[in-house]
């Protein structure tokens, strides 16, 4: 059962986050963005945006089977350098511990993206991890109905 609504608790708080969201939606290559959202959301398990990307990046036109792969990603073929640097990445930041994001998953990505890309991916891991906290804190459920 859901805690609370955050929208309608704390509406600047929620408003502030969705600043963010905007703005990594207006940088961030599309596909690449779901990937990382769903990869970063599968890590935290957070059921509610797990469901939401997922049917995102379904209607914008991404494959099932990479979709199914991002819990796999290092051992499925389905994707390219840039998206492999960007879920890296995104697991090194989500998962950041005592000793941060390692520099040779730092480096692989700077190798394909360029500084600006990189800023705008690290706001996009940050602003999902952020998400997927107030979600799971709330227990936010998905619709019963896709």
């Amino acid at each position: 059962m859901q805690r609370m609504n955050m929208a309608e608790v704390a509406p600047e708080a929620f408003q502030a986050v969705l600043g963010l969201e905007k703005y990594v939606r207006a940088t961030v290559e599309h596909g690449v963005l779901e990937l990382v959202k769903l990869r970063a959301s599968m890590l935290n398990g957070c059921a509610y945006c797990v469901d939401m990307h997922s049917r995102d990046a379904l209607a914008a036109g991404e494959s099932s089977r990479r979709l199914f792969a991002v819990s796999t990603w290092r051992e499925a073929p389905f994707f390219d350098e840039r998206e492999r640097t960007a879920l890296a990445l995104t697991d090194a930041v989500t998962r950041l511990g005592e000793h941060g994001v390692p520099d040779d998953v730092w480096d692989a990505a700077a190798k394909v993206w360029s500084e600006k890309e990189l800023a705008d991916l690290v706001t996009a891991i940050a602003t999902i991890n952020v998400w997927n906290r107030i979600a799971v804190t709330c227990r936010t459920q998905p619709p019963a109905q896709g």
